[in-house]
C-alpha cells in the first residue's frame, strides 16, 4: 500500500519528500520520525558495507507508518533490480546513462518475473505470452516504483529518451557524481550544475515524470524545489544527526 500511495502521488504530479537511511538499521529509529513529514525513505546499500537484508526491519517499520521504502542498490544488473523490487516498494538504480540499458532496468522492475526472449518481445511490440500473463504481471507490479539516477553528462544529454521509457516514474540526480562528470567536483552551487538540474527537471516535466536532486543543505534543497523538483530527497540519517548536534552544542557553548 505504501508503494501504491507514493506512485499515485507521483503520477498525479504532486511533490513528495524523502531522505536516506544510510547508517541506521534499527526499526526503533522510525519511532522518532515526526508524523506526516516523509512520503518515502531510501535505504541504501551503496557507499557502505551493509547488505540489503539488514534494512528489512527498517522497511517494515516504515510500512507500519505508511511511509514507502525504496532501496538504492549498488548493482546496475537487471536481475538485482528484480530481486530488490520483490521485497521493497521500489528501487533507485545508480549511474544510469545508456538508454537501452535503462529500458532493461525498468523492465526488470515493472515486468518481473518476465525475462529473456519473452521480455524482449513485450518490449519490442507488446507481444505477451498470453492475456493472462499480461494481467498477472501488471497487477503484480502495479505498485512498484522505479527511479534511475542521473549522474553523468551523457545521462543528462539523453534525459528526454530516459524519461520516455515505460516504467520510469521519477529521475533522481546525484550531484556528487554529476559534478565530477562535469569537471567541477562537489561545486554544488555552480551555475553549470544548476543549468543541468533545470534541464533534467524540464525534460521530466514534459513527460509527466517527477525529478529531483539530492542535497545535504537545506538552502540547496529549497533552491531545487524552486526550480520545480517534485522528488525531494534531503540529507540522510547521519548528516541530520551531525547537523543537529553541531548546532545545538555550538549554541550551548555560547550560552
Amino acid at each position: 500500500m505504501t508503494g501504491k500511495l507514493l506512485k499515485e502521488k507521483l503520477l498525479k504530479g504532486e511533490r513528495v519528500y524523502g531522505t536516506f537511511f544510510q547508517n541506521a538499521i534499527s526499526p526503533a529509529m522510525i519511532e522518532f520520525l515526526p508524523p506526516d513529514v516523509l512520503d518515502f525513505a531510501i535505504v541504501t546499500a551503496e557507499h557502505n558495507a551493509l547488505e540489503l537484508a539488514e534494512f528489512l526491519p527498517i522497511r517494515y517499520a516504515l510500512q507500519s507508518k505508511g511511509i514507502a521504502c525504496l532501496v538504492r542498490i549498488h548493482s546496475r544488473d537487471p536481475a538485482d533490480v528484480s530481486q530488490a523490487c520483490d521485497t521493497f516498494d521500489g528501487v533507485v538504480v545508480p549511474y544510469v546513462e545508456d538508454v537501452e540499458h535503462a529500458k532493461q532496468l525498468a523492465a526488470a522492475a515493472v515486468y518481473r518475473p518476465l525475462k529473456g526472449a519473452l521480455l524482449d518481445r513485450v518490449l519490442a511490440g507488446g507481444a505477451w505470452p498470453s492475456e493472462a500473463s499480461r494481467k498477472y504481471i501488471e497487477e503484480k507490479n502495479a505498485d512498484t516504483v522505479f527511479i534511475p539516477m542521473i549522474e553523468s553528462v551523457p545521462a543528462v544529454e539523453r534525459i528526454d529518451q530516459i524519461c520516455a521509457i515505460p516504467g520510469v516514474h521519477a529521475v533522481f540526480i546525484g550531484p556528487g557524481d554529476l559534478t565530477c562528470s562535469m569537471g567541477i567536483p562537489q561545486q554544488y552551487d555552480h551555475p553549470d550544475l544548476l543549468a543541468k538540474i533545470q534541464r533534467v527537471i524540464d525534460a521530466a516535466d514534459a513527460r509527466h515524470v517527477a525529478a529531483g536532486c539530492w542535497f545535504g543543505e537545506r538552502r540547496q534543497a529549497v533552491r531545487t524545489i524552486r526550480q520545480g523538483a517534485r522528488l525531494v530527497v534531503y540529507a540522510n540519517d547521519g548528516l541530520m544527526l551531525r547537523d543537529e548536534m553541531a548546532g545545538a552544542f555550538a549554541e550551548f557553548s555560547r550560552g
